[in-house]
């Protein structure tokens, strides 16, 4: 049997390599935003995975959990179904009847960025708490440690935001005014992994972070993300609550770690109610797959050389790009070091073109653009009889929602593309000179 599975993963080795892209081709190859880079190595890890009939959670969702939290430093790491499932976890987790005083309440404020994509706010809203939207920063578009300052109110009791695009907000400074006000902060690293502030890598910050692996974000397992934290409290909540909210700790198939699976009262249940089937907590399964994480598992192996690629990408740009009339470039938070997740460009007020203008010209030349997500949040429809409260102006926000949009820098990205994104742009903006 052992011949058999290496003659079978050599095979996928050998289909692999004879599937190679083709040669590019300007106006006509795409130029994407982001997407998936796999290997031989990624495609054998599923197969391999495939041929243990890995379907549900199990070792390899158990192995690159523990490898994942080691490269954080955290001791904990849950893996769930999206990105999106694991903010839900984040914020659901900070209701937890079992924090005591400290749980949030339906009411309480939880501050949070207006221009942004909506799944960082949603589970702010689904828990029946309330989003206090501040501003963010021109070049950075990321909140500051002032902005949250002012949002600060009687009825705040968390801070949840993402490093925007890759870049870092002020993590250090804005986890500081947490301490300071006796605040949970909830960092969304979703398009942040590898980045870092202050020499500390983002996700580390909070008591909790997450990650998407959608093919989008820097390492992928197709759909999937995580919940981190170094707060065991924190995560056997995050674990019970992702886990149908069930009492026990048992992996699946494993029975009476604790010996006591029929000796327990729990509730008002009868003693000795299986301490399989008892629920703390109103939970759901937002598990992955051992397929997924064998994915997620061969991907982590290449986690700095992807993120040294989208540096590279950004930096070329960036350098290209100066000096351009009627672009406001991006520029990195002071005391950063992004692993960029795209390269964001605003037209500024006074351009000769518009922003309308640029993307079509872009667009017609198969170079990919995406909006700064979904801008100021508070402007779309979803959001119109929510209960939110607003902190300062938005016009920044709206300024992103008007004026801003983003080009990539993912690593499937060659020269040679960039190349002729660089020739593109400067191409049109010098056309439209006054």
């Amino acid at each position: 049997m052992s011949e058999d599975r290496d003659w079978i993963l050599e095979l996928v080795r050998k289909y692999h390599q004879g599937h190679a892209p083709g040669e590019f081709v300007p106006g006509v190859t795409p130029v994407l935003t982001s997407g998936a880079v796999l290997d031989e190595t990624d495609r054998v890890a599923l197969v391999e995975a495939a041929l243990d009939l890995r379907i549900a959670a199990g070792p390899y969702a158990r192995r690159f959990e523990r490898d994942f939290a080691r490269y954080f430093g955290l001791r904990k790491a849950h893996l769930t179904n999206s990105g999106s499932s694991a903010n839900l976890l984040a914020v659901t987790a900070l209701t937890s009847p079992q924090l005591g005083e400290r749980r949030l309440r339906p009411g309480d404020e939880v501050i949070t960025a207006a221009a942004g994509f909506p799944t960082t706010v949603n589970p702010v809203l689904q828990n029946g708490l309330v989003p206090v939207f501040i501003d963010i920063e021109p070049g950075t578009y990321n909140v500051s440690p002032d902005r949250v300052a002012s949002a600060i109110g009687p009825r705040t009791r968390a801070i949840m935001t993402a490093h925007s695009l890759g870049n870092p907000f002020a993590a250090a400074e804005i986890a500081e005014l947490a301490r300071e006000h006796d605040l949970f902060l909830v960092e969304d690293n979703c398009d942040a992994v590898g980045s870092r502030y202050r020499g500390r890598l983002t996700g580390t910050f909070g008591q909790l972070s997450t990650v998407s692996f959608y093919p989008a974000h820097h390492i992928t397992t197709g759909e999937g993300g995580c919940v981190l934290t170094d707060d065991l409290a924190l995560a056997r909540i995050v674990e019970s609550l992702r886990d149908w909210g069930r009492d026990c700790w048992c992996e699946p198939g494993e029975d009476n770690r604790c010996l006591k699976r029929f000796d327990q009262q729990v509730g008002t249940l009868p003693h000795g109610y299986d301490h399989k089937y008892i629920f703390s907590h109103v939970g759901y399964n937002l598990k992955t797959t051992d397929i997924q994480a064998a994915m997620g598992s061969a991907q982590l192996r290449r986690l700095e050389e992807f993120g040294a690629a989208r540096r590279r990408n950004w930096a070329q740009l960036r350098a290209a790009l100066d000096g351009l009339p009627g672009l406001l470039l991006p520029a990195p938070t002071p005391g950063a070091d992004p692993s960029w997740f795209g390269f964001v460009l605003t037209v500024t007020d006074d351009a000769p073109y518009t922003r309308r203008d640029l993307v079509a010209h872009l667009e017609s030349r198969r170079i990919a653009t995406r909006r700064f997500f979904g801008g100021n949040l508070t402007r779309h429809p979803a959001y119109a009889d929510a209960g939110y409260r607003v902190s300062g102006d938005l016009a920044v926000s709206d300024m992103v929602t008007d004026r801003t949009f983003w080009i990539g820098v993912y690593p499937g990205i060659t020269d040679e593309m960039l190349d002729f994104v660089i020739a593109t742009i400067t191409e049109f903006v010098t056309a439209h000179r006054r």
